[in-house]
């Protein structure tokens, strides 16, 4: 596993990254333990945010007198200086640390800058000034926000979606973030769960020397699937690349990533599952999603009032009621037994 440094941090990590946001579904115990196995296995970037319940908590319990020996990366989705020195203070808190290697905000709609009237850089500014962060960062789902964020020289990291799925706009985003030296952070690398084989999302990523994934980890055996990559990384063979290009062109076009940023409905349609169980039928096993309870959820989109606030909401710009109503359509053969999906 090589080591990746990112951007003008200087943060010198393996290519290889704890996303926390996953730990929030599991008991403290549980999670605590992960975080350990983590460090263990050789992991050292581990990227948690505000907005994740208590994943700060469980962070700041699993790694309370080794601070110097990590970084931590979290996130504020305040839009309010106010909000913003709020969120710091809890965090810090919460992750029993004085300082936070990386602090991004969390998704904005606009590229804050100094001068803006929003005030939200300037708070920035000052919590490096007082040494409470060490890193100006930024989360981004819109391919336009983020490229503005990666050419403004006001970033030193952009964290964005990118796996094999990627098409040519991300990967400029990551060649703009190299010549710019912002680190370039790379979430959502199995695309919301639609990439089902790790080594090939990990072959992908040693492309780019760049680039730092952070894989969401919830249970212990995707912990250790991503560990035993630290001694045996796999690389892009002939037979890889064939693989992610059958999978892109499978995957071509729109679809949903499952970030949730639609959500709540207006009507109680679970979106950012609903609107992929076409894919989810095919590319993992379909007993869960076939099941009565999940029936129920995915007939709810008869409900839909075509309010559209959905459509608002989506950084992929899709045409979110339209796509809901196609994978119920295509649900419904599947109950009926007039398509076959993935036992």
């Amino acid at each position: 596993m090589k080591n990746i440094v990112l951007g003008s941090t200087g943060i010198t990590v393996p290519q290889n990254a704890f996303g926390a946001l996953p730990i929030q579904r599991d008991s403290k115990e549980v999670a605590v333990k992960l975080l350990r196995r983590a460090y263990e296995g050789g992991m050292r970037y581990f990227d948690t945010a505000r907005g994740y319940t208590d994943s700060e908590e469980k962070l700041g319990a699993a790694f309370e007198g080794m601070r110097e020996k990590i970084f931590i990366a979290t996130k504020t989705p305040s839009r309010t200086p106010e909000g913003f020195w709020k969120d710091l203070e809890t965090s810090l808190r919460c992750l029993k640390t004085d300082y936070i290697d990386v602090y991004q905000f969390h998704n904005p709609d606009t590229c804050y800058r100094p001068g803006d009237g929003s005030g939200m850089y300037e708070c920035m500014l000052e919590a490096k000034e007082k040494g409470l962060i060490r890193h100006i960062g930024v989360t981004a789902h819109k391919i336009g926000v983020a490229m503005e964020e990666a050419a403004s020289g006001l970033y030193e990291t952009l964290q964005f979606p990118f796996s094999y799925l990627a098409g040519p706009k991300e990967k400029e985003l990551v060649e703009l973030c190299r010549k710019n030296n912002v680190g370039f952070i790379a979430m959502k690398g199995l695309s919301g769960g639609l990439i089902n084989r790790s080594d090939a999302a990990m072959a992908f990523m040693t492309q780019y020397d760049n680039v730092l994934p952070i894989w969401g980890v919830q249970r212990e055996r995707e912990l250790e699937e991503w560990i035993s990559y630290m001694e045996n990384t796999p690389s892009m063979t002939e037979e890889m690349a064939a693989f992610i290009e059958k999978e892109n062109r499978e995957l071509s076009g729109d679809f949903c990533r499952g970030c949730g940023y639609c959500m709540p409905c207006t009507v109680g349609i679970r979106i950012n599952d609903c609107a992929r169980v076409s894919l989810l039928l095919r590319r993992s096993p379909s007993a869960k999603w076939l099941s009565e309870p999940w029936q129920k959820e995915m007939e709810k989109i008869d409900d839909c009032i075509d309010c559209r606030l959905c459509t608002t909401k989506c950084p992929y710009e899709l045409d979110t009621p339209a796509l809901l109503r196609k994978n119920l359509a295509d649900y419904r053969k599947v109950i009926a037994g007039e398509v076959s999906v993935n036992t």
